[in-house]
């Protein structure tokens, strides 16, 4: 086989670099400097301190929200499915990177076939004594190496590393979503006790002025009409329990499948009442440039892009030729014996070209498409950004105005418990009716519940306060058996 010429292989030299379509650069997009929604309490923006929002439920020194967390970053199932998917496109890449290669093929045959003696060939074989049943002995290899001169195998593989990236991104936006859920979820298990404890307690106390009345009632001092009121509460009140356990109920279910296991099984677990987490004194909240590298749905949107922009050059490299070197090698034979022998050897060896000569203008038409997909990509990014503003401009409002009104609500439930225990007093010294005891005793029920409420709805939105703000997913975790690969 002769050398390639000098010019020829300066001419593949030169084409290597002649690599076509866009070339990536990451977008740089303008977000304001400061959250409008500004509260005292959360006034930090200090970008070190923002790193502990994606450990944010440490903040609320809760050793069982702690292990609920930490259970479900391990075994959730939603978790475990996104890990897999981070693996099959981890293969996909490595499949990609493999087109840099040579393919070799390795063969081996026997066949052994007849002539008909009715042909040309057949009769020679007659003639010349020959038999008409031949056998063939054929092993080798052959090889196929496309070269990547215009880039299309490049930006075939940047695509599967934006889209590997952006699968790893979409583990950690789901770590977020579950960790969210989990304190959601925790902060209503613990909301649905603490009212329990409110619906009994209150309870207890209006049985107590159940006997009370029938006590002054047997004394001529109270009437049947203020037992019928009395009873009337009691059982009004009891009527709340069944809901309320109810909910308890759902949010340990809610919260076991969270984790993996089935729906009963913290039930002994989360049985024990405990109060509702407290709110951290202070909670930093960075800077709205801080969201692009915390939220990891910004990430993996802006991986998409790099994927789009990636498939754009494999789409441009389709209008330039794609030259292969070629090649096969082996042993031929018509008996086995003499596979071995040198006179059976063969070979060949060459380029080759294939260029789209006519295509109607399908292939500028795909480049079209992909360009218009990379600015959709682009498109997507910049509205996710204002998305993620907006979420977090909302939940700094709600958490706010939350916080105002449980002041109120505080203040409501302090004057309520005054007032009920001014009205019994003055009810037993027979200075008012029993009715004023019935609505002081009412008040004071609503307010305790809604101050409950208020707690758990406090921590429900600081905890939509730290997922808007992309905490939550920068947790290194040991893989279960149902996951037992990590991802990198």
């Amino acid at each position: 086989m002769k050398p390639l010429p000098i010019s020829t292989v300066a001419a593949i030299t030169l084409l290597a670099g002649c690599t076509v379509g866009p070339r990536y650069v990451a977008p740089t997009p303008s977000v304001p400097a400061r959250y409008a929604a500004g509260i005292p309490e959360l006034a930090s923006t200090n970008r070190v301190e923002s790193s502990s929002i994606r450990e944010w439920w440490r903040v609320f020194n809760d050793s069982a929200l702690d292990a609920l967390v930490r259970d479900a970053l391990q075994a959730n199932f939603d978790l475990q499915i996104a890990r897999q998917r981070v693996l099959e496109s981890r293969a996909l890449r490595a499949g990609q990177i493999a087109s840099f290669f040579p393919n070799v093929n390795g063969s081996g045959r026997y066949t052994r076939n007849r002539s008909s003696e009715n042909t040309p060939t057949g009769q020679q074989l007659r003639g010349a004594g020959g038999s008409l049943e031949q056998g063939m002995f054929d092993a080798g290899f052959d090889v196929s190496w496309e070269l990547d001169l215009f880039g299309a195998v490049q930006h075939r593989v940047e695509a599967a590393t934006a889209e590997q990236e952006s699968q790893v991104e979409a583990v950690r936006e789901i770590q977020t979503t579950v960790t969210a859920e989990v304190g959601r979820t925790y902060f209503e298990l613990r909301g649905a006790q603490r009212r329990l404890d409110v619906i009994i307690a209150n309870v207890r106390s209006q049985e107590e002025t159940l006997r009370l009345i029938r006590d002054r009632e047997q004394a001529g001092l109270a009437s049947a009409l203020d037992i019928a009121r009395a009873s009337a509460q009691v059982s009004n009140s009891r009527s709340q329990i069944p809901l309320l356990q109810s909910e308890r109920q759902l949010a340990v279910h809610r919260l076991s499948v969270l984790t993996g296991r089935f729906p009963t099984e913290l039930e002994t677990q989360l049985a024990n009442v405990a109060p509702i987490p407290s709110l951290p004194p202070r909670i930093p909240l960075g800077l709205p440039s801080d969201l692009l590298h915390q939220r990891p749905d910004l990430r993996r949107l802006e991986r998409q892009l790099a994927a789009a922009t990636a498939r754009s050059g494999v789409a441009t490299a389709e209008l330039f030729p794609r030259f292969f070197l070629t090649g096969a090698a082996g042993v031929q034979s018509a008996q086995a014996s003499d596979l071995i022998d040198a006179g059976s050897r063969f070979w060949s060896l060459g380029p080759g070209l294939q260029w789209p000569v006519f295509s109607a203008g399908r292939l500028r038409q795909n480049v079209k498409a992909a360009d218009a997909r990379t600015e959709q990509a682009l498109l997507r990014y910049e509205q996710g950004i204002r998305l993620t503003l907006e979420e977090v401009e909302n939940a700094l409002v709600v958490f706010g105005r939350e916080q105002d009104r449980r002041k109120e609500l505080s203040d409501s439930e302090v004057a309520s418990r005054r007032a009920a225990v001014l009205a019994n007093e003055r009810y037993r010294g027979g200075l008012v009716d029993f009715l004023d005891v019935l609505e002081a005793e009412r008040t004071l029920l609503a307010a305790q519940d809604s101050l409950a409420v208020s707690d758990q709805m406090l921590g429900q939105q600081l905890v939509r306060l730290f997922k808007a703000l992309g905490g939550g997913w920068e947790i290194e975790t040991k893989p279960t058996v149902a996951a037992s690969r990590s991802v990198e």
